[in-house]
């Protein structure tokens, strides 16, 4: 069954999350112990991120450097398939322009066919640390509609080089990212939402948000969705808070504003620990007041937050 069919025949809010690839050389027990510490709340689906090559200059001499890149969490595709075999859970790779040529893309589709996992989350991805601006790498997208005409192009049964694929099995289903406080680099909310508009013209069945800390923005990104026509289910992000340095690193990496009652505690906090439960009860607050709300589903970030997030799903679910 596909992500949006469990999504649409949920009967509660349904739960689901994000883990990353471990770092290069670390173990997948790491992912797994995550999985299981959050299955007793029956995920309906786990998505794992894909991330970019960056360059670096290795020092290979006297004032001799060799530029290389060089990713440091690889295996995007073969933890999905390991996650998938070992839980019998919906797995959600994700597929992104940034750091990818087309022709690795569609690799990566035809070993996920083989694999049997045909749910993905498409997105732009992010600009390399080494650029100013978001920049396409050699015979790459330059925006999530172009990736996503792509995999409608190899739903078709069409390979980019405008071959035939001789033996066509199941097509690929997938969602896309929204912005309640709008994409950083979108010059309104207007352009934003016409450009996610398109993508659901394009075949994108969901939309999960960046994550927000205020609700009420949620509710106002939803109304503004329906009212330009975007009819499918939107997916509220969640992210509980761990650290104090949070309170300005969360704004300035994913441009999200924290309200004014939650920087006020947070800026109370003495300890990381102190602020580590102020982020639980404010992510459950959030959460079950999402869930009263009637979302369809909610979708934690679980990056550093593992233990968090449990405790908000024993209090959620």
């Amino acid at each position: 069954m596909r992500v949006i069919d469990l999504i649409n025949n949920s009967k509660t809010t349904a739960f689901s999350f994000e883990i990353l690839p471990p770092l290069k050389g670390n173990s997948i027990d790491l992912v797994y112990k995550t999985i299981d510490l959050l299955r007793p709340f029956d995920p309906k689906y786990i998505n794992i991120t894909t991330h970019r090559s960056e360059i670096v200059y290795k020092e290979t001499g006297p004032n001799l450097f060799q530029r290389v890149a060089e990713r440091h969490r690889p295996g995007t595709v073969a933890i999905a398939a390991a996650i998938q075999n070992k839980y019998k859970v919906n797995v959600v790779p994700h597929i992104i322009c940034s750091g990818f040529s087309k022709s690795e893309t569609e690799y990566a589709l035809i070993d996920l066919q083989f694999l049997g996992i045909t749910d993905l989350l498409v997105l732009r991805g992010d600009k390399a640390k080494h650029d100013k601006a978001f920049m396409p790498g050699e015979e790459g997208h330059a925006h999530a509609i172009d990736l996503q005409q792509q995999i409608n192009d190899f739903n078709s049964g069409k390979f980019m080089d405008g071959s035939i694929i001789k033996q066509p099995v199941s097509t690929f289903s997938y969602g896309v990212a929204g912005y309640p406080e709008k994409h950083d680099e979108a010059p309104n909310l207007d352009s934003d939402i016409h450009w996610l508009k398109e993508k659901v013209r394009l075949g994108a069945e969901y939309v999960v948000t960046q994550m927000f800390f205020d609700n009420e923005k949620y509710y106002a990104f939803v109304d503004r969705c329906r009212k330009e026509g975007i009819t499918v289910p939107i997916i509220p992000g969640l992210k509980p808070i761990t650290l104090m340095n949070q309170l300005t690193v969360l704004p300035k990496i994913f441009h999200v504003d924290i309200p004014e009652p939650l920087a006020t505690e947070l800026a109370k906090c003495k300890t990381d620990a102190e602020a580590l439960e102020v982020g639980v009860e404010w992510c459950t607050m959030q959460a079950l007041d999402l869930k009263q709300q009637g979302v369809p589903s909610i979708h934690f970030y679980t990056m550093m937050a593992t233990q968090s997030v449990k405790r908000v799903a024993e209090k959620v679910y």
